[in-house]
């Protein structure tokens, strides 16, 4: 297979779940005439690095995003051509990129639970916010600052459904839970209002003091129990260091029934609008994101609509 063939495939998959990809697709059609300029039949790093910075008198972010486009292009390729360079990150320092998600095993999930379980309090309600808020993202997939806004009366027990009210885009959606997650909630009501009899706020995950728990204090909550647990560098005073993030448990849940559903033989592309509905997308192509960022989920992809042919004739 050829590297025009290979792209025609690369364009086919992004698009087919969900990627409109009408500028990569151009772009990388022009690297790949400079490829077969320079006769090499393959991808390098050093070549990728200087058709990016080929054109003059423009910002270094459009260096960083033509050859992001090409990382993209080689990572997928090198799944089946191992010869083929993928750039490392950050080459060409540009405009923000997301943070790559850290996807949780339940083995850390269980660690970071049970490290929140140990949680200095006075009362004993910290641990046990803690413990259900981490368990709260890990079963539903929801944003934190999501499960942070929630209500009591958004908290449908009986039933098993969450009412997420006018959050990131001015969406608002309704969560079925699973009956396990249900009733961990459940539990957690009932301790939270033995522990605290007078509430000051109309929150469901509460402080000590009965206040919403905050979003910087979450975070750095979080921060705290992965350095515990050997998730990100020991801490060095108030220094916490870089690691997995709270949002990071959406990017597993949501990884999570990918690979289920890729494993299984579904249909994914019939599948994804489901997922995105869920997790409150506006549009289906942020939740491909999650595909391109997990290698083993492309590759899926590419394994499940039938581009499993490797460069030089294999399967």
């Amino acid at each position: 297979m050829t590297l025009r063939e290979a792209l025609v495939q690369y364009v086919a998959i992004r698009r087919a779940l969900g990627t409109k990809l009408a500028e990569p697709e151009r772009t990388l059609g022009q690297f790949l005439s400079f490829l077969e300029r320079e006769h090499s039949p393959r991808i390098t790093t050093a070549l990728a690095l200087r058709w990016a910075m080929t054109p003059q008198g423009v910002q270094r972010a459009t260096w960083a995003r033509r050859l992001s486009m090409v990382r993209k292009f080689a990572t997928w390729l090198n799944a089946f051509d191992p010869q083929t360079e993928v750039p490392p990150r950050r080459l060409i320092p540009g405009h923000r990129r997301r943070n790559r998600p850290h996807i949780f095993t339940d083995a850390e999930i269980g660690c970071l639970m049970a490290e929140a379980g140990r949680l200095r309090s006075s009362t004993g309600l910290r641990p046990l916010t803690y413990t259900t808020l981490i368990g709260l993202l890990a079963s539903t997939g929801l944003r934190p600052g999501e499960a942070l806004a929630l209500d009591r009366s958004d908290v449908d027990l009986e039933n098993g459904i969450l009412s997420i009210r006018q959050t990131k885009f001015g969406k608002s959606r309704f969560v079925p839970l699973a009956p396990s997650t249900r009733d961990a909630l459940q539990r957690y009501a009932e301790q939270r209002d033995a522990l605290c009899l007078r509430p000051r706020s109309s929150a469901f995950l509460i402080t000590e003091r009965g206040m919403r728990v905050q979003g910087s204090a979450a975070r750095r909550t979080f921060a705290v129990l992965s350095c515990a647990i050997g998730l990100r560098p020991p801490r060095v005073g108030r220094h916490l260091g870089r690691g997995p993030r709270l949002q990071d448990f959406r990017h597993s849940f949501a990884t999570q029934r990918l690979v289920e559903w890729y494993r299984a033989g579904l249909d994914v592309e019939r599948e994804l609008p489901k997922l995105s509905t869920y997790l409150g997308h506006v549009e289906i192509g942020l939740t491909y994101w999650y595909i391109e960022a997990v290698p083993e989920l492309l590759a899926l992809a590419t394994k499940r609509l039938g581009a499993v042919h490797v460069p030089g004739g294999g399967q």
